[in-house]
Formats: C-alpha cells, sequence, structure tokens
C-alpha cells in the first residue's frame, strides 16, 4: 500500500535534471524527511544493464517496439525492488524520469501511439501514478548545446534536432493535459532562478 511520496522529474537532455534531482533531495533532507533518490532507466542492477543497453548500445539495432518493451521491463523492477518498497517505508521517492519521459521519447519522438504506452502502463504499474512531476523545459538548442558539452553523446543524445523538438512537444502536451500534476519550470534560466522556482513548487506541495 502507497503511504509515501512519489516525485519525478522530466525534460529533455541538457536542462539539468541530475542537478536539479540532488538540490530537491538536499532541500528535502533538511526538513527531516526520507528520501529515495533514483532514475530511469535504471535503479536496480538489471534496470542499470538495461539502460546501458538503450544509451550505449548503438551498434546493435534497437526496433522502437523493443525499445519500449525493454524501458517498461526496467521499469517493472524498479518498482518491485525500489519504487514500491520505498513508498510503503512512507519515503519520499524522487525519481528522474518516468513514465512520462515514455510518451515523450517512444511516443512523441519514436511515434508509438499513446495507447499501446498506456496499456503496458496499465500493466506494470497498476494504478500507481506520480504524485508530482517537475516537467523542466528549455528550446531544444539550448539543451543540445549543453548536453553536448558532456562528453560522448549516448544513443539518445545522438538523435536529431527534430526529435528532441518532437519530444519537448510531447512534454508539454502532457503538461497541458495535467496541469494539477505537471509543474512546468523553465530551465534556460540562470541556475539560481531555476532552483527558486523549484524552491515554491515544493512550498506549493507544503513540503519545505
Amino acid at each position: 500500500m502507497k503511504s509515501g511520496l512519489f516525485i519525478t522529474l522530466e525534460g529533455i537532455e541538457g536542462v539539468g535534471k541530475s542537478t536539479h534531482a540532488r538540490f530537491i533531495r538536499d532541500a528535502l533532507q533538511r526538513t527531516g524527511r526520507r528520501v529515495c533518490q533514483t532514475r530511469e532507466p535504471g535503479g536496480t542492477a538489471l534496470g542499470e544493464e538495461i539502460r546501458s543497453l538503450l544509451l550505449h548500445g548503438r551498434e546493435l539495432a534497437i526496433s522502437d517496439n523493443a525499445e519500449l518493451l525493454l524501458i517498461f521491463a526496467a521499469r517493472a523492477q524498479h518498482l518491485e525492488e525500489v519504487i514500491r518498497p520505498a513508498l510503503a517505508r512512507s519515503e519520499i521517492v524522487l525519481c528522474d524520469r518516468f513514465t512520462d519521459a515514455t510518451y515523450a521519447y517512444q511516443g512523441g519522438g519514436r511515434g508509438i501511439p499513446a495507447a499501446h504506452i498506456a496499456e503496458l502502463e496499465n500493466f506494470v504499474q497498476g494504478e500507481l501514478r506520480p504524485d508530482h512531476t517537475l516537467l523542466f523545459d528549455a528550446p531544444v538548442a539550448t539543451g543540445l548545446e549543453r548536453a553536448g558539452g558532456r562528453g560522448t553523446a549516448d544513443r539518445f543524445e545522438a538523435e536529431t534536432a527534430q526529435f528532441f523538438e518532437l519530444v519537448r512537444r510531447a512534454y508539454l502536451d502532457l503538461a497541458a493535459n495535467q496541469p494539477v500534476r505537471i509543474h512546468l519550470i523553465d530551465a534556460a534560466r540562470p541556475l539560481q532562478q531555476v532552483q527558486e522556482s523549484v524552491m515554491a513548487a515544493l512550498k506549493a506541495w507544503s513540503l519545505c
């Protein structure tokens, strides 16, 4: 039975999710809350193996449907091993990407019908959905420029700007359709301003 709080962070490459996740974790821990910080794909031994395959298996021909199923396989293990147990312990689960990313990348970017993703979402997750989502948004050119400074591009980072435009549009559509759950943050601004917006969201949720 879920008794904790499930918060997810979303956005295209280069919007600073990893930096913001650490900032949020530290802010929540200062209030005495227990935080389980994790990521997708990944979070478990199996999930990290699948992550490596998806991000760095560029010599492999991974079909769009196979990619989708691998992501949900990693998610099923993640829920079983990490997310559901942490929520049952009344912890705050802070997850870098979750199923919104699947709708954005595999749905928007790859063109897989949302109905197919929804069917897997219901099968793997049951009724579990994030309580709150922070969507860090920036123009594609800004995000890719930032991501380009991190070294060799992974399998997704190597996609075209057009692909990421589709991903970003899918994310923004999700935010427009679910404004209560998804909080949109302009991540193109200086870090301090972004963090101020993050803190405002946490305070609005009575977490800080």
